[in-house]
């Protein structure tokens, strides 16, 4: 069944073309190169892994709660309107809230992928270049994954977020070749991998929490690339370009705050759009949401060099200003671990599996005697 067939409200059938300004870059440089960026090619080539045969895929999911959170983790969860619907409805909104959620995760990575096979044409060094290649067959791998995901256990799409989509939009029109890695690298990545480590950590299905883990892995790699290579070039920006990408980071994570509070899903269910939203924006659930989904992002804002009083400003007005004492390399080593621990988990359930079956075939060869 084609994905079309299952989007929760039609979608255009033709692609959606985003036009590109700027140069495509050659180097003749082949031998110099800044050994954290190799550094971080070569782990990107170690850790490559295959999404159709890492994933549990027998594992169920129930689709009217994919994450199997608890019921005061829905945003409207202690309102009237929550109080009036029947279970019936509860569970609708449920399946919509899930594929809303994972249909935004893999319209993001499908971002990622097109951005990061821009980065590779546009950024002037081959580090880079090596290691943005590393990053695209990541996020293609990603895209097979929640594709797979929303498909297969969801079986219903939602559209791309509309501030999704402005922001992937100015990432890749825009000429400047840092852009790219400033829209993608730290804003979308960076809020990514925060909402994927909320739903790894909360999440009661072992499929979930085994796909956020693997995908989390390459996403704190990502976002360490783009610290790096954007610190390196910031340093020496005017005064001018430091406030041009300044306010770009401003719009961005407006947008990026507003991209998670899942407005499509009360438009399409006819729900009272307006009073959803209000609720949304009031509650101590979404508060603390919000917070947690900027603990990558700002500290990667503040390291890279971007810390005027305008996106200061910003931050605190958003309430998330806090998050700039955050260890980031704390928090990327986290995600790394957590990974492998899944890892050594599924190793070690795989070999008692065998064991058995050995013991098994043991037994029945001795009763067979």
């Amino acid at each position: 069944m084609s994905s079309y067939d299952l989007y929760s409200t039609p979608v255009p059938t033709d692609t959606w073309n985003v036009p590109m300004a700027g140069d495509t870059r050659f180097t003749w440089e082949y031998d110099e190169g800044r050994d954290r960026l190799l550094n971080l090619y070569q782990k990107g080539k170690d850790k490559q892994w295959d999404a159709q045969k890492r994933i549990d895929w027998d594992l169920e999911v129930d689709p009217v709660n994919v994450a199997g959170l608890p019921e005061n983790f829905n945003p409207l969860f202690g309102s009237d309107i929550w109080e009036k619907m029947t279970q019936k409805e509860r569970d609708e909104f449920g399946r919509h809230q899930g594929s809303w959620l994972f249909s935004q995760f893999l319209h993001g990575e499908q971002g990622a992928l097109n951005v990061s096979a821009r980065i590779v044409q546009t950024v002037p060094d081959l580090d880079s270049k090596f290691y943005a290649a590393t990053q695209t067959m990541d996020e293609a791998r990603h895209v097979e994954l929640y594709t797979k995901f929303v498909h297969e256990k969801i079986g219903m799409y939602y559209p791309i977020n509309q501030d999704l989509a402005k922001l992937l939009a100015e990432s890749l029109e825009d000429s400047r070749w840092d852009l790219p890695y400033l829209g993608m690298q730290v804003l979308i990545e960076g809020l990514a991998l925060a909402a994927f480590g909320l739903y790894r950590d909360m999440s009661t299905n072992p499929l979930v929490k085994q796909l956020l883990a693997y995908v989390m892995q390459d996403e704190a790699r990502h976002v360490a690339f783009g610290r790096l290579a954007l610190k390196d070039y910031y340093t020496e920006l005017t005064d001018k370009e430091r406030a041009e990408r300044e306010e770009f980071v401003v719009e961005g994570c407006y947008l990026m705050r507003d991209r998670f509070k899942g407005r499509e899903i009360f438009e399409t269910l006819d729900m009272p759009v307006d009073k959803c939203m209000e609720y949304v924006d009031n509650s101590d659930m979404y508060t603390l949401y919000q917070s947690l989904l900027f603990s990558r992002i700002v500290p990667c804002v503040r390291d890279v060099g971007l810390w005027g009083d305008r996106v200061r400003s910003a931050y605190e007005k958003m309430g998330v200003l806090d998050n700039a004492k955050a260890d980031l390399e704390a928090l990327m080593k986290q995600d790394e671990e957590i990974a492998e621990k899944v890892d050594e988990e599924r190793y070690a359930a795989e070999l008692a599996e065998r064991k058995k079956e050995v013991d098994e075939a043991i037994a029945l060869g001795g009763a067979a005697e």
